[in-house]
């Protein structure tokens, strides 16, 4: 399950949150309710590669997180039904930004410019459409990117992984035995 707090960051010298704070911290969710002495804590500033610019007057290198809250999980076990019979109804499909025909997404076209180049058949679905589905399909294949190629019913990869499958000839073999099938 991916987790999604929704946080504000503030100066341990301020009250104040600090405006560039969703730039540093993660968002992730969950759908469980955290006691009250876990909503509040200290983590150090700069443990990441990114440096969050603090006022002059501030006092130390931590920040005060705070202000929690959970979001229920995404993949519904009506929609985790639907995916299946999607991913099932269908030899090839990719999940993706766009469309086969208009992709807004660089890695989504190249596994359409990939699949095109092996001529076989393929659905796609515009995840741009829809953000439930978007966060839904994130946790029914594991995978928190998109592209997302399923290969008769089951999950294959993301972009990386199909360019080096389709370079090594394995994305070449796993198409015609699901096409045989």
């Amino acid at each position: 399950m991916a987790l999604r707090w929704v946080t504000t960051v503030s100066s341990p010298c301020s009250s104040q949150p600090h405006p560039s704070a969703d730039a540093v911290v993660p968002k992730f969710s969950c759908s469980k309710t955290l006691p009250q002495s876990h909503r509040n804590f200290t983590y150090p500033l700069f443990s990441t590669n990114r440096r969050l610019p603090l006022p002059r007057n501030t006092c130390s290198s931590t920040a005060r997180i705070s202000s929690f809250r959970c979001f229920a999980s995404a993949l519904t076990p009506q929609l985790k039904n639907t995916l299946d019979t999607v991913v099932t109804s269908n030899k090839v499909v990719l999940f993706m930004k766009g469309t086969k025909d208009f992709p807004q997404c660089g890695f989504s076209n190249t596994v359409v410019q990939i699949l095109n180049s092996l001529n076989v058949p393929f659905e796609t679905i515009n995840i741009l459409e829809n953000e439930l589905l978007r966060q839904a399909l994130k946790e029914y294949s594991s995978w928190p990117t998109f592209p997302q190629l399923y290969i008769d019913g089951e999950f294959f990869g993301g972009c990386d992984i199909t360019v080096e499958a389709f370079q090594n000839g394995q994305l070449q073999e796993q198409v015609e035995k699901a096409m045989c099938s």
